[in-house]
């Protein structure tokens, strides 16, 4: 892919992550773990990933008040005006509001790719071409764009876009969108080859996109604008502070997906999972002796299938006569619950 000035990325780090208890909790949330034992937080591979993309300084980290100090430490290299914090959760939708008002400031002409900071990525290349071509697609068109990959298997805990009208080689209207459907349903979605899994990935002009949110959220950050002729971040960051609690909880997912009429869907080639479920990981990962997906942990099993196992280091887990359960510890708690 072609660097580009205009080229700018936003990655989501700001979820409790309560989904993946406990090894990933409230004060310490799995963006901020190495949870596969890499030797990298999923938070610093999401920002390795698009630093050999993009301008480092075109990368921004929204994030809560709360994880500062962890985005801090993890990404010492990220500049204070590239980090947004928000003093408390209002879903996605926002956090992109104030992102791309931002970003609007910095450039008019701006491009933004939106990215969750816990998506597992397989293929570099193919990813880099696909986020290639969609950046071209929005600077050229002005649209927001969903990027989707084909469905694998009937995943009841994934969001499903419909295709609609082929807008160029790729990339298509949206039909529709279905959050989480029963898995009768995706079985039918994924059957007639019409539906994308939707990734969580939206690059778009950051104009367009603005506007788009805009409609759809209280003129918080317009009024800041009336306000301040002269742009400052510092002093944005301090209104945002006091007014970001008027938004309203928001996923953008949602909120673009299913209010706004020029949105579009590329399908993607890359290999893609959200791992932010136990069931997630169980279906997206490589099964093991008894079907069993064993996660950076020594252990030893006996009659034992279909398990997810995850201990912290230095522990070994022992597992015997157990089937199709979560197995899960860190610090001081233990947990075994059916998968």
């Amino acid at each position: 892919m072609k660097e580009s000035a205009n080229n700018y990325c936003v990655i989501l780090a700001g979820g409790k992550g309560r989904r993946l208890w406990p090894c990933s909790r409230e004060d310490r949330p799995k963006q901020f773990v190495d949870f596969f034992g890499t030797g990298r937080t999923a938070l610093q591979q999401t920002y390795d990933r698009f630093a050999r993309m993009l301008p480092p300084e075109n990368i921004f980290v929204n994030t809560n008040e709360e994880y500062v100090d962890f985005v801090r430490e993890q990404l010492p290299q990220l500049d204070a005006s590239r980090m947004l914090a928000e003093p408390i959760y209002r879903g996605t939708a926002p956090s992109m509001a104030w992102a791309t008002h931002r970003i609007v400031h910095i450039n008019p002409e701006a491009n933004i790719i939106v990215t969750p900071s816990d998506l597992t990525i397989i293929g570099d290349e193919q990813f880099k071409k696909c986020v290639g071509r969609a950046f071209c697609f929005v600077a050229e068109y002005k649209r927001v764009l969903a990027m989707g990959v084909m469905p694998s298997r009937p995943e009841p805990g994934y969001g499903y876009i419909q295709m609609g009208e082929t807008e160029c080689d790729g990339v298509f209207s949206v039909q529709s969108f279905t959050e989480k459907p029963e898995r009768d349903f995706a079985k039918i979605f994924m059957d007639s080859g019409e539906f994308l899994w939707n990734t969580g990935m939206f690059i778009a002009n950051a104009s367009r996109l603005l506007e788009c949110l805009r409609s759809l959220l209280p003129v918080v950050l317009r009024n800041y604008d009336d306000t301040h002729p002269v742009f400052d971040f510092e002093e944005e960051n301090r209104f945002v502070h006091d007014n970001f609690p008027s938004y309203p909880n928001v996923s953008l997912d949602s909120g673009i997906l299913e209010k706004t009429d020029s949105v579009c869907v590329m399908r993607c080639n890359f290999g893609w999972a959200d791992l932010g479920t136990w069931h997630g990981i169980y279906e997206a990962m490589h099964k093991g002796e008894g079907d069993n997906v064993v996660i950076n942990t020594d252990a030893v099993l006996d009659n034992a299938y279909g398990n997810v196992i995850k201990l912290s280091d230095g522990r070994l887990a022992v597992v015997s006569g157990i089937d199709n359960c979560i197995i899960a510890e860190e610090g001081n708690v233990a947990g075994v619950a059916l998968r």
